[in-house]
């Protein structure tokens, strides 16, 4: 029987068919695992471009994986799958290699390690767990025969999911690592860490209004907890909550997936899910300019007009937002007056004053700018004619805020950084001393040949005047060069 030939459009429909087909198997075999157990090992693939999956809850909305980063470095996370947004990481403050080296294992508890920069992260549970399992919440689990001995919900790093508890043990930090939130005995507030992790300065703070239930002294910490209802309720005892803030969905029927996440400019802000993207549906902070720092090191935020210099300047053109570089933070001024310039701005205000524990009575500016001027640890001072109030500042400058009232004059020292002023001064000493030396060269060079004009002069003189050749003259008394020496 004769063949028929097959064109060239069948070809390609059965082409894509088993490519479709291949695919399909191929996905089928590395099915990603909805449990791991003892003996489990797993390391980065190199053909990997943004996200492996290697545990998924039985929704597939969630999963843990290592997440790549700039490319070479990973994290061990829980993302939220549609989005790939992560909602808990492993260590956030070390890196780890996205390389085959790189290992995750799970022998009772769950470890990573990166034998290159010695990054090591362990679950740490003091028994030996079975499995890790991964919750339709979220949570993150390492169980002992139904018994929880360690969950991710325990240890949360920026972000809170819908019903998982806040406790007073418990921090949020930004991924930046510049902010942190965590409750107090009747308040939730956020902090900036502005000064080496050594002084950490409330910028926003909110009190239990206690309006369905009063905090009782001696009844145990408050917790936070961010319901599916749309709100971010505060408690202490039983299910009746000391304060609620409000979402913009509070009682709103949305079925959706609620989060709560600490940004890295500081501000707290509440999304939900809404299939293709995460929507804003609260914010701590509505104001720009009462952000933590939202112009950086010595800006100015002036409402609806955006950023701008404290000095004046046009901004440093790095990418972002700068003025003035404030990465030396050693807040030590004592070595010297020349270890620092100043700048004085009127019509300033601190973002976050009513917050900060060093306000004084100062009878003048001068009185306010004295008493920066002689602290060690004080970069700055706000003082108001007007209440005669003197805020210092005990960490690098900031972003100030900009108003029209110029009876608030701020003064804030300006470190000369290792790497600028101080370089241009060696450099000037050793332009000084280089210009020293040619002076002394130049000057001992004329010293020179005024001598050597000096001693030779009398000789020329007498050739000219004789009109014969050099010699010794040993025979001319001593008459004659007095006598030459006084002409």
């Amino acid at each position: 029987m004769e063949k028929k030939p097959v064109n060239s459009a069948t070809r390609s429909l059965a082409t894509r068919l088993l490519f479709l087909i291949s695919s399909i198997l191929y996905t089928c075999t590395l099915a990603t695992s909805q449990e791991l157990l003892i003996g489990f090992k797993a390391s980065p693939s190199s053909s990997v471009s943004s996200f492996q999956s290697l545990l998924n809850d039985s929704t597939s909305t969630f999963s843990l994986g290592f997440l790549r980063a700039n490319q070479t470095q990973l994290a061990l996370t829980v993302v939220h799958l549609p989005s790939l947004q992560p909602l808990w990481q492993a260590n956030p403050t070390s890196s780890f290699r996205w390389s085959d080296k790189t290992q995750l294992f799970f022998n009772g508890s769950l470890v990573i390690s990166d034998p290159h920069t010695r990054s090591f992260w362990s679950s740490g549970t003091s028994q030996q767990g079975d499995k890790v399992v991964l919750l339709n919440s979220s949570n993150l689990q390492i169980v002992q025969k139904q018994q929880v001995l360690w969950q991710s919900f325990d240890f949360p790093t920026s972000t809170l999911v819908e019903n998982q508890n806040f406790t007073s043990n418990m921090s949020l930090v930004s991924s930046n690592g510049l902010y942190s939130m965590r409750l107090g005995v009747d308040f939730m507030a956020l902090y900036a860490n502005f000064k080496d992790g050594k002084t950490q300065q409330m910028y926003w703070k909110h009190k239990a209004l206690e309006a369905k239930a009063e905090v009782v002294q001696g009844k145990g910490p408050i917790h936070a907890r961010l319901e599916s209802d749309g709100f971010l309720g505060m408690y202490q005892i039983g299910k009746t909550p000391v304060d609620i803030q409000p979402f913009n969905s509070f009682h709103r029927p949305i079925d959706t997936f609620l989060v709560l996440r600490l940004e890295p400019d500081g501000n707290l802000k509440g999304y939900y899910w809404a299939q293709t993207d995460w929507v804003v549906d609260y914010q701590a902070i509505t104001e720009t300019c009462e952000l933590p720092s939202p112009c950086g090191s010595y800006g100015l935020c002036r409402p609806g007009s955006g950023c701008s210099c404290l000095d004046n300047r046009t901004q440093v053109d790095t990418g972002s937002f700068q003025c003035i570089d404030g990465k030396d933070q050693s807040g030590d001024f004592c070595s010297g007056s020349d270890d620092f310039w100043v700048i004085r701005r009127k019509g300033v205000e601190l973002p976050f004053k009513e917050l900060m524990a060093s306000d004084t009575k100062s009878s003048s500016v001068e009185e306010c700018e004295l008493s920066c001027h002689r602290n060690c640890s004080c970069w700055g001072a706000v003082y108001s004619n007007v209440t005669g109030f003197c805020y210092l500042v005990d960490y690098p400058i900031q972003t100030l805020v900009g108003v029209g009232d110029e009876s608030k004059i701020g003064y804030f020292k300006v470190r000369v950084t290792r790497g600028g002023h101080k370089k241009m001064k060696a450099g000037i000493r050793a332009l000084g001393a280089v210009i020293m030396a040619l002076t002394g060269v130049v000057l001992g060079y004329a010293g020179y040949k005024i001598w050597s004009t000096r001693r030779t002069w009398p000789k020329r003189v007498l050739e000219e005047n004789a009109e014969v050749s050099p010699g010794p003259y040993k025979n001319l008394g001593s008459a004659s060069f007095k006598s030459i020496e006084m002409f």
